[in-house]
């Protein structure tokens, strides 16, 4: 596996990944060339590039994470204006990499995710593919999470495929730890054949909670380094209350987001703590992260030998130096580092793993892993909007 910036080479099958995620920041975007055969995928990045969301298409896409009047008027303005942040981050790949776009086979765009209730049966990431294709002049794939719902299971997470192809080692079983606004992770086993299958799952929130509380009392989108937090105290008893949640101890298969973890419920949590301060709670809900994401891995990796964060939260020192105490605690002294020192920056993961769903898609082959999501089996994922 490898991660080098070059110029374009005219003949290659290049692929654009866009991925904005439950931090709602923006839009990342990467250029890539795949070589995906034998046990390990490579990669060439050619271009990386992020757009930030307009003030306003932030708070559309927030106030549409719950009911509201006009939605579907709403949420249909939204993926426009959505998908105009995605043409200009597409541009600026295309510009950087020299590339034209009928040297482009596809673009695979994640979309902005307003519901995830596959309990439900459903799963709704607004996007408008047609728009992307018609801006960009590209192939467009979008919609990677319905087919595995349809096969009954979680629709997420689809990155531990990607991270196994690009991440596991021969003799050694890894964590891949991806930081968004939802923390999750994919337990990569070796590939000498003789380790269990690769698991993977959502362990509870990452950003989500903190950019909210953050945002509500320091009127910023993030902790930076998670140097508020790290100025507070932890509130056992708030902790106590919040891991109590019934997401924590169910089994996988699942995964969550923003509907079970909101303003909501942290508000309700907090009613009976009126006493805990602003930068204590900031400083629980890192905590909650780090542990709950401790427990996950202690339970399903028991024999992994490192940790490597992937996502927004990679940049959170203070977050991982938590996350290494809580596996300490735990009785696993594991080094947690991003996965830029495996040669893959932390902040263009999600982007290239949806680029190489778009590659999967054209191959017509299967980009979920049943034994992570729960359904019936392996399926190819996506929806085609031709340029």
């Amino acid at each position: 596996m490898s991660t080098t910036s070059s110029p374009a080479r005219p003949t290659a099958p290049y692929f654009i990944g866009l991925m904005s995620g439950t931090s709602l920041d923006g839009v990342d975007g990467v250029l890539v060339a795949f070589d995906d055969g034998g046990t390990s995928c490579r990669v060439e990045t050619l271009a990386a590039a992020h757009t930030d969301f307009p003030p306003e298409l932030r708070e559309q896409l927030l106030a549409l994470q719950v009911s509201g009047a006009d939605e579907i008027h709403r949420e249909a303005m939204a993926a426009q204006a959505l998908t105009h942040c995605y043409a200009a981050c597409v541009a600026a790949l295309l510009s950087t990499s020299q590339c034209r776009p009928d040297q482009i086979s596809a673009i695979g765009a994640h979309g902005q995710t307003i519901r995830h209730r596959p309990e439900s049966g459903y799963t709704r990431q607004i996007n408008a593919g047609a728009l992307l294709a018609e801006l960009t002049g590209i192939d467009v794939v979008v919609d990677f999470r319905s087919r595995d719902l349809a096969a009954g299971g979680q629709g997420a997470p689809l990155v531990p495929a990607f991270h196994q192809r690009i991440f596991a080692t021969r003799h050694a079983q890894r964590v891949i730890a991806n930081l968004g606004g939802i923390a999750n992770i994919s337990v990569l086993p070796a590939l000498d054949g003789k380790a269990a299958p690769i698991t993977g799952f959502d362990t509870g929130p990452a950003n989500v909670l903190l950019d909210l509380w953050i945002g509500r009392h320091r009127g910023v989108y993030y902790d930076a380094a998670g140097s508020w937090a790290a100025s507070g105290a932890v509130c056992r008893p708030l902790l106590a209350a919040m891991r109590s949640d019934a997401f924590f101890a169910a089994p996988p298969p699942k995964s969550t987001g923003r509907d079970l973890f909101n303003a909501q419920w942290l508000d309700q949590l907090l009613a009976p703590f009126a006493d805990v301060t602003p930068v204590d709670v900031q400083a629980t809900l890192t905590e909650l992260t780090a542990t709950t994401l401790a427990d996950a891995i202690l339970a399903c990796a028991p024999a992994a030998d490192a940790v490597f964060v992937c996502g927004g939260g990679a940049r959170n020192t203070f977050l991982l130096s938590r996350i290494a105490a809580a596996l300490a605690a735990g009785g696993r002294a594991l080094p947690v580092r991003a996965t830029t020192e495996l040669g893959m920056p932390a902040d263009q993961v999600e982007a290239l793993a949806f680029a190489w769903l778009a590659l999967r898609f054209t191959q017509r082959r299967a980009g979920n892993l049943a034994a992570v999501t729960g359904a019936a089996g392996e399926r190819i994922l996506g929806a085609l909007y031709p340029a």
